[in-house]
């Protein structure tokens, strides 16, 4: 059956549900008819009935006389007595009783309704008892059911013949309605066997009605806009990665070509290596920061949460850059409470944090100072320097991959650490933002929340495409 296609399996459902309702409705038909063929059957023997006992109560031979009720056996009347024996009946009846004994004995003091075949008709009987010129009598009067089993058998053939050729009808509607349904689907399903990663920009076609078809149509093209967006950000990255690897390749490479054109030359050979040496670990950094970008793509970064003290933190930071700072003659500050703490993962914040000193040692000027502190329920931590800030047209793409403000062109570094600082936050839930206080400097600010489930697994958004 999932081999059979859309359009017929709704059209077999269609037609299922047609035939129910349309036996449904035949078989209410058929039986209101014959409930109000019996109604107006007994509504007429009652009628008569009404007519013989004012004629039995008048004389014996008030049947036999009255012209109104003379007619076929079918619509006889008889006035019987209690053993059964006719006192009154119409012509052609006077010569058995319409009532079989034992039906006769039934009746007592109200009317009663007998049907019982006389003759090859079939006859429906009204038994009314009656006390009538000194005695207890019987009004008999009867109507032949011919005609309600004629109507009756006229209908089921008018509902064999007619409901079938409905059916027919109503599935083939169906059938043309679903395929006019379908229609836009299979017009959807030829466009996007065209679309390629070649073919950027295409957008499957939308009906105009605001329909599930229209809506399912929107939600595909947004999700092409989507993939095309992620594609692009694999292009932008791929693009970028091969142009920060191909710097230090190349310096390897001409390190190694002058170390190996003086190999007598102990000294210029050990400055060789150690440029060699250099570049590989650039390259090495380089590596770890995109496998952790891709981590982050893929939708999940695992944490290791731990309750982290967060003065000991950060003065665990500033004693690891606190030398390199010292050879700039700058200093590292650290102001956070003494019971300010925090859940989230004690190595990839200090990684966070250690690209923003990073940054502040290269780019920087001034006492660099590493600051903490709790707001709403959320621990915000400052990196800030005395330098010249962020230029103002980098501001708005800080936090992309390979982005790089004016300053730091031409330096050793690859435009990631800021994305990865994000990255970290977002999977710990948080935010980060880069801004200008008033005056002079650079301030970077992470916003994590205070307290998160233990074990989860955060999960981020891709970091926005580098332009």
């Amino acid at each position: 059956m999932d081999r059979v296609p859309i359009r017929i399996r709704l059209t077999l459902a269609f037609a299922v549900v047609m035939a129910a309702v349309l036996a449904g409705a035949g078989l209410f038909l058929y039986f209101r008819l014959e409930s109000s063929l019996d109604r107006s059957t007994d509504q007429g023997l009652r009628a008569r009935t009404a007519d013989v006992a004012t004629l039995a109560q008048q004389a014996d031979t008030g049947l036999r006389e009255a012209r109104n009720l003379r007619g076929p056996q079918s619509q006889g009347a008889q006035v019987v007595d209690g053993r059964g024996r006719v006192i009154d009946a119409t012509p052609g009846l006077t010569g058995y009783s319409l009532l079989r004994p034992t039906q006769l004995r039934g009746v007592h003091d109200t009317p009663v309704f007998f049907e019982r075949t006389l003759d090859g008709q079939h006859l429906r009987l009204l038994a009314t008892p009656l006390r009538a010129q000194g005695k207890r009598v019987v009004i008999v009067v009867g109507a032949s059911l011919a005609g309600n089993a004629a109507a009756l058998a006229d209908l089921r053939q008018q509902l064999l013949i007619g409901g079938p050729l409905a059916l027919l009808l109503a599935s083939l509607a169906g059938y043309l309605l679903a395929a006019a349904a379908l229609r836009p689907v299979e017009r959807m399903g030829e466009r996007a066997s065209t679309i390629s990663a070649a073919s950027v920009g295409r957008r499957l076609p939308v009906p105009r009605a605001d329909d599930e078809t229209a809506r399912l149509g929107l939600r595909l093209n947004e999700m092409l806009a989507r993939l095309e967006s992620a594609l692009e950000r694999e292009r932008t990255l791929v693009a970028n990665a091969s142009h920060e690897l191909r710097t230090p390749l190349a310096l390897m490479k001409t390190e190694i070509e002058l170390a190996l054109s003086a190999p007598e030359s102990a000294p210029e050979l050990a400055a060789a290596l150690r440029s060699a040496g250099e570049e590989t670990d650039r390259l090495s950094q380089l590596a770890d920061d995109l496998l952790l970008l891709a981590r982050m793509d893929s939708g999940a970064l695992p944490l290791r949460r731990a309750q982290i003290s967060i003065r000991p933190f950060l003065d665990a930071i500033a004693t690891r850059f606190a030398r390199r700072a010292t050879d700039s003659g700058r200093a590292v500050e650290v102001e956070a409470a003494q019971d300010l703490q925090l859940l989230g993962d004690r190595r990839r914040l200090e990684q966070a944090l250690a690209n923003l000193v990073e940054n502040t040692l290269r780019h920087g000027a001034g006492t660099i100072q590493l600051e903490a502190a709790e707001s709403n329920g959320s621990v915000e931590l400052h990196v800030r320097d005395q330098g010249a800030g962020f230029a103002t047209t980098f501001l708005p793409h800080a936090f992309e991959r390979f982005s790089r403000g004016p300053e730091a062109r031409g330096t050793a570094g690859t435009g990631l650490g800021l994305a990865i600082v994000a990255a970290i936050a977002q999977a710990h839930g948080g935010t980060v933002k880069a801004t200008n206080p008033a005056g002079e400097g650079a301030e970077v600010v992470l916003v994590l929340p205070a307290q998160v489930e233990p074990g989860a697994v955060a999960t981020a958004p891709a970091p926005a495409r580098a332009r």
